[in-house]
């Protein structure tokens, strides 16, 4: 049993394509009392904007668990044994795992969960490009009919154009997954979120993450589409505070 006065969950939120932690920043004031909601981006991108990009999927998890990995180590230089656990969302759900397993080896503790949201393992997801044969006009198209983008950002030229990058950036990132990322093992447990009505991601192969765990896996299925778990976040805030409850461990 955690003590009543363990320190809070910092739980490390990784954005979907084309998003940075600016997608986050709502969800601090719906949290439970014991989560700490903090984004992470990519550099180049949202916080990190000033920095170098880097290149490929192995760069890109490393950069980020040094960030994750910093921000740990210094709550631990203020309190004993800080708690953490991870969330990511389609794209950022492989990039979260990466992410967290490179970070318990740097700083020696494992997250107490990382969740997983609307995206399949790396084994199921297609090799290659997606978006080599997709003009602009259909990305924006197929971006807008995904309903995971403000109409404003898809309206704006400046920031559509900016979108377009990062999601071109992102997808030459997850081309990589189904080589580089099948082999990804971790001994922490996982939360799988999965949405009925998600043609990208049904539930039935949500489910298959749970072979890249050694710990216990937990499957919550819910109503809606691909962005249904984000678009409400107070309800993943809760799932992911009763995982990590400190009453509960």
């Amino acid at each position: 049993m955690q003590p009543a006065s363990s320190p809070p969950v910092r739980l490390y939120c990784f954005p979907h394509a084309g998003a940075t932690s600016l997608f986050y920043r709502g969800w601090q004031p719906l949290g439970e009392p014991h989560l700490l909601v903090r984004g992470v981006d990519a550099p180049g991108r949202g916080t990190r904007r000033r920095e170098r990009k880097v290149a490929g999927f192995h760069a890109l998890v490393r950069s980020m668990a040094e960030q994750v990995a910093a921000d740990l180590l210094a709550e631990g230089e203020r309190t004993a044994g800080p708690r953490w656990a991870t969330f990511g969302h389609s794209f950022g759900s492989t990039t979260s795992l990466a992410v967290a397993a490179e970070v318990a080896r740097q700083v020696g503790v494992a997250p107490e969960r990382a969740v997983l949201s609307g995206a399949v393992p790396p084994h199921l997801q297609r090799p290659g490009s997606l978006l080599d044969s997709v003009t602009d006009e259909e990305l924006l198209a197929r971006t807008a009919a995904d309903g995971g983008t403000p109409a404003a950002v898809l309206a704006d030229p400046t920031m559509s154009r900016i979108l377009l990058r990062m999601l071109r950036e992102d997808d030459s990132v997850r081309a990589e997954f189904a080589q580089e990322a099948s082999g990804l093992r971790v001994d922490f447990p996982l939360t799988l979120i999965a949405a009925r009505e998600d043609v990208y991601a049904p539930p039935e192969k949500v489910w298959r993450w749970s072979a890249h765990s050694s710990a216990p896996t937990r499957r919550v299925e819910i109503d809606g589409g691909h962005f249904a778990a984000v678009q409400r976040p107070k309800d993943i805030l809760t799932t992911i505070a009763d995982d990590t409850d400190p009453g509960e461990g």
